[in-house]
């Protein structure tokens, strides 16, 4: 056959993460001891009254369609989350449920962005934003933040990148893959360029709740009336409450812009899963006593990872203030020698350690970084120790 397939959908690349992630498994079938540090999902089940809600809605018939951009319940609830937690007001018709985080994104470069129009995106970033802005007829626009400046872009470095064809930017936290936060201070100065050059901020807020010790979330959109006019936030109930495949996420936005996402997403998937928006009211409604017990682990995990890669040899990691993933600088490893040849690359180093020390590890190269490695603490404590054992066995090798 001669015909042509999108050139579109070939351009986009495939997710090393979930990639990565298969072939721990597939190792895993076949009877190998593998510990993964891929998970983007809490190794927690769904807390007890959420599960509960949902099988309430399945035995009450609630399994019809539900309006394309969420019921009013869900809306009303995360009104409420975004007034209490987020210190921001939005109407029910300023909020837009969707099939998770990645449909939201979706939803927003779809209905802000036209052909050519440019997305700043800081780097290290999440690996799927520039294939969504790509999917969307938008061009990436990456701006690096070294790991002196903490891994996170100045408001400086974000102006001149700035000119008559950049439509938003970017901003994600805390932060997939280095777990960084943005402060106060960084945010009023970021939301003071995006003012000056009349551009949307598309802030990610995914991991919201998962903050550790003295580091606070701040939502840029709450710093003045300019900048939540320019702001889409992003969230949704996947990391928080564990409910990674329940696929919740959810925006809140101008009107103008809802309505369109509302508008694009009545076409292309209608609404939500009905049960799973149940689950989701009763997860911002109900108790919230498993988001700190979730948390409280997750930081015993941190202060673990940091301290065992701090003595290990060759590679070093800055302390993450949230999310639940390390970002490792293995830039001198790829110098070494392994089975006489050099490493050279992250995957490279990714094929070794998972086939010869059975640990999966995610290589960055996909995220802007391809001399770093993102391990992620949302595993037990126990593969935790086994993994980091044979990490610390493999660079003492070199």
């Amino acid at each position: 056959m001669s015909l042509e397939l999108s050139r579109k959908a070939q351009a986009v690349k495939p997710s090393s993460t979930l990639a990565i992630t298969a072939r721990a498994k597939e190792l895993k079938l076949q009877g190998l001891d593998i510990v993964g540090f891929g998970a983007g999902e809490p190794d927690f089940n769904t807390p007890d009254n959420i599960n509960d809600a949902a099988i309430r809605a399945i035995h009450d018939g609630f399994t019809k369609y539900t309006p394309v951009s969420g019921t009013e319940e869900l809306k009303k609830a995360v009104c409420k989350k975004f007034k209490t937690f987020n210190n921001l007001e939005y109407g029910t018709n300023q909020i837009v449920i969707s099939n998770g985080g990645k449909h939201s994104l979706t939803n927003i470069f779809e209905a802000i962005l036209n052909l050519g129009d440019e997305v700043i995106i800081p780097s290290p970033y999440w690996l799927s934003y520039p294939e969504i802005v790509k999917l969307a007829d938008g061009v990436p626009v990456f701006v690096r933040a070294s790991k002196e400046q903490s891994y996170k872009v100045t408001a400086k470095q974000i102006e001149e990148a700035c000119n008559e064809k950049t439509k938003a930017l970017i901003l994600n936290t805390p932060n997939n893959p280095t777990g960084m936060i943005y402060t106060r201070s960084e945010l009023e100065a970021i939301a003071e360029v995006a003012i000056k050059n009349d551009i949307y901020v598309i802030a990610d807020e995914m991991y919201e709740n998962l903050v550790y010790g003295d580091s606070e979330q701040i939502s840029i959109a709450s710093l003045n009336d300019e900048i939540y006019k320019r702001t889409i936030t992003c969230s949704g109930v996947s990391k928080s409450y564990a409910m990674t495949g329940w696929r919740i996420g959810y925006t809140g936005s101008s009107v103008e812009i809802a309505k369109l996402m509302n508008s694009i997403q009545s076409h292309q998937t209608s609404n939500a899963n009905s049960i799973a928006q149940k689950a989701a009211t009763e997860a911002l409604n109900g108790t919230q006593e498993t988001v700190f017990t979730m948390n409280n682990e997750f930081d015993k995990r941190r202060q673990y990872m940091v301290s065992r890669v701090a003595a290990m040899p060759l590679i070093d990691a800055l302390t993450p203030q949230g999310a639940f993933y390390l970002f490792v600088d293995f830039s001198e490893v790829l110098t070494k020698v392994y089975k006489g040849a050099v490493i050279g690359t992250t995957d490279k180093l990714a094929e070794i350690l998972i086939n010869d020390f059975l640990v999966a590890v995610i290589p960055c190269g996909d995220f802007g970084f391809d001399d770093h490695v993102r391990l992620s603490y949302a595993i037990s404590m126990q593969n935790i120790e086994k993994g980091l054992d044979r990490i610390e066995k493999f660079l003492k090798l070199l």
